[in-house]
């Protein structure tokens, strides 16, 4: 894949990330709740919808919500590859200093960015901690559980790395070692890297109430618990320098 040198996300500072599979019942209120957002958020920012091979009316939608806002930029290909896959799209073709993610389900709020960017000049990344979250008890049970393991194999200190509002440096996130179920490791990822360090900071959660939830018991337990394995396969072989000296 050939990816563009410079592209419009280079005006900003901030681009958020928003992965899209299957949610054109979303679209509408994505688009109302992040065009309300950029104007109050604390920096420059756009938005990038990476839509992951939908199947739906999501990509129609995408495109008719960029036509009106000028701030709305979207990428798209033709398969769903899965949230990581997305990710790593957005983050290979934003340009602006800092990248944000939020997932299309709006069960947390764009203006809770803010709180994010208060704390991003000082470490790597940002990531949200949803504190009252609106889940069933079966899906809260499973999380519970999926991140009591991870942090057990990662000792990353990451209390809810299923909250889907972060923000990262781009040169930070370009990094990162990427591989499927790469975000839910995106903390442990961080500290990987020289100097890298993240915080953590409480946001709003909120029901969905448009579309269908992606996750099931298998990719919400069975598939983090192999990653886990995987993630400390490669933590013991993981590449890391910082340059001292050059006469580049």
């Amino acid at each position: 894949m050939i990816i563009p040198k410079m592209n419009r996300t280079s005006e900003y500072r901030l681009t958020i990330i928003v992965p899209v599979f299957n949610e054109e019942d979303n679209i509408t209120r994505l688009e109302e709740a992040l065009s309300g957002f950029l104007p109050k958020c604390l920096c420059k920012a756009c938005v990038l919808f990476v839509d992951d091979g939908s199947v739906d009316g999501s990509l129609e939608g995408i495109k008719s919500a960029c036509s009106v806002n000028p701030d709305f930029y979207y990428i798209s290909y033709g398969r769903n590859a899965g949230l990581s896959t997305a990710l790593k799209a957005g983050f290979d073709y934003s340009e602006s200093e800092l990248v944000g993610y939020m997932d299309a389900d709006l069960q947390t709020d764009p203006e809770d960015f803010n709180l994010l960017l208060k704390e991003i000049d000082s470490c790597s990344m940002v990531v949200g901690i949803r504190g009252s979250r609106k889940d069933s008890p079966f899906k809260k049970v499973q999380s519970v559980i999926a991140n009591g393991f991870r942090r057990m194999m990662t000792r990353d200190g990451a209390v809810d790395t299923g909250c889907p509002l972060k923000v990262l440096h781009t040169d930070v996130a370009r990094k990162l070692p990427m591989f499927k179920g790469m975000h839910r490791f995106l903390p442990a990822l961080v500290l990987l890297q020289d100097g890298g360090s993240y915080r953590q900071v409480p946001v709003r959660h909120y029901p969905r109430t448009s579309g269908k939830s992606k996750y099931s018991l298998r990719n919400r337990l069975w598939g983090p618990f192999a990653d886990c394995f995987a993630y400390r396969w490669m933590k013991s072989r993981y590449c890391s320098y910082e340059v001292g000296d050059t006469n580049l």
